[in-house]
């Protein structure tokens, strides 16, 4: 068995061991405690001793709308770029000091973040935390990297080009926000990303990683003095603001149009949405309950009782809220045989009027509310994703004591709140975009 292969073996049971088993905590009885290090960065912390671990989630503001204009994906290669050699490491090496020491690190990107997380064993916390400053301060971004990275990520993007999800998001991202940052593909196109080059993306890494635009959480056997120092270490000698970009708040375009493309594949894609309700808005909660009893995942929605239950015309149908920061949405998405597509669609479109325009009934509101408190504990279940929770909190701005006020927040929406938002989700219509080879189903404008 070679070197290699051992060190991956070593590293695999070291997380599953590590990770996967780590005990539950109660979300009610979970305290999470601010932390502001000497340098004055704050972190959120639950502090669990009951394993050696530690798990760290950070974001800094500034994702893809922060891409050059014509360079989109230029974040998208930051992320994928960053653990290909930093400081006195190259590739190889760093590489080969994230698999000696079981550390887990990656970096992602959205329209509006730029995300990393990091596991690591509590006794090679000094090396693995460095491994992150390494990455975060002093990414070497060198063109050898940059054009095997450069390949990888083409490679994908070629692939999509036959995907009818990915064409169908597409087609739906740059119709309903034509002109605006949130139009370009987090992960560029197959024109821009070989302009993308190396100062680029050191530009990127200048104007985003910034301390002001820092949120971290933190989950493990770790104390808050101790995660004061990592704090400034791992961040402290990042430029305290940046210059991001001004992006503009935008509503869906085209709601009410219906775009379908031909693609010789033997599903179609549907992705439908609009405008929703801010995360910040008073009425969130009431559109979350909405949205939960209409298409949100559970087996017992109106979209998969009638489209798929009754009727068999798809296998899975779906309903979210998606909160950009400077437009949230409402969407569902499906894909179901070329045959049935006119018939799901129109059946997804029924459904949604019926619900914006009558609301659901106590009984669905009573029974959401009941499912929606019970699962919000299996968001807790592992200290990656506490971290990532604890994150998302910081990042939709609602507050420390969140988790313990949720179910009071829940419990306090009324069916006359429900009846009253579910007309504000997609009050223009929802702009739906179809790739496949669907029967009797043509595109058509807003008012065709």
């Amino acid at each position: 068995m070679s070197h290699t292969m051992r060190c991956l073996i070593a590293f695999a049971f070291a997380f599953v061991a590590a990770f996967a088993v780590l005990p539950a905590q109660p979300a009610a009885a979970m305290t999470i405690k601010r932390v502001v290090s000497p340098g004055g960065i704050e972190a959120w912390l639950v502090q669990d001793s009951s394993l050696p671990l530690i798990a760290m989630n950070f974001s800094f503001a500034g994702g893809s709308t922060e891409d050059p204009d014509t360079k989109s994906g230029t974040a998208y290669m930051v992320s994928s770029m960053l653990d290909e050699g930093a400081g006195p490491l190259d590739s190889k090496a760093y590489h080969q000091q994230l698999e000696d020491n079981a550390v887990e690190l990656s970096f992602s990107v959205n329209h509006d973040y730029f995300q990393g997380s990091i596991k690591l064993l509590k006794d090679r916390q000094d090396k693995s935390f460095e491994l992150l400053r390494l990455a975060l301060n002093e990414a070497k971004f060198v063109p050898d990297a940059t054009v095997r990275v450069r390949e990888q990520v083409l490679s994908a993007l070629r692939r999509e080009t036959t995907d009818p999800g990915s064409i169908a998001n597409r087609a739906w991202w740059s119709t309903a926000f034509e002109g605006h940052p949130y139009a370009r593909p987090n992960n560029g196109t197959l024109i821009s990303v070989p302009t993308i080059t190396e100062d680029d993306m050191r530009d990127y890494t200048r104007r985003v990683f910034t301390r002001g635009h820092l949120k971290v959480a933190a989950v493990g056997d770790i104390d808050p003095e101790t995660l004061g120092k990592v704090l400034d270490r791992v961040f402290g000698a990042l430029p305290a603001t940046g210059t991001l970009r001004e992006v503009a708040d935008v509503t869906v375009h085209d709601t009410g149009r219906r775009i379908v493309s031909q693609l010789a594949v033997p599903q179609a894609v549907i992705r439908m949405g609009g405008n929703g309700v801010p995360r910040k808005d008073p009425d969130f909660m009431a559109a979350y309950l909405v949205n939960h009893i209409l298409g949100g995942g559970s087996f017992t929605s109106r979209l998969y009782d009638q489209v798929r239950e009754k009727r068999g015309l798809v296998y899975g149908v779906t309903s979210y809220l998606t909160n950009l920061r400077h437009s949230p949405l409402f969407m569902v998405s499906t894909q179901t045989s070329a045959d049935k597509t006119r018939e799901a669609l129109e059946l997804i479109e029924q459904q949604v009027a019926q619900m914006v325009a009558d609301g659901p009934t106590a009984e669905e509101l009573a029974k959401a509310k009941s499912y929606l408190k019970g699962a919000y504990a299996l968001n807790f279940d592992t200290s990656t994703k506490i971290a990532a929770m604890l994150l998302q909190i910081q990042i939709d701005d609602v507050g420390i004591d969140y988790i313990e006020k949720r179910s009071a927040l829940i419990d306090s929406v009324s069916v006359e709140d429900t009846r009253r938002v579910a007309k504000r989700l997609a009050p223009t219509g929802l702009l739906t975009t179809v790739v496949g080879q669907p029967k009797n189903l043509a595109s058509k404008e807003p008012r065709g």
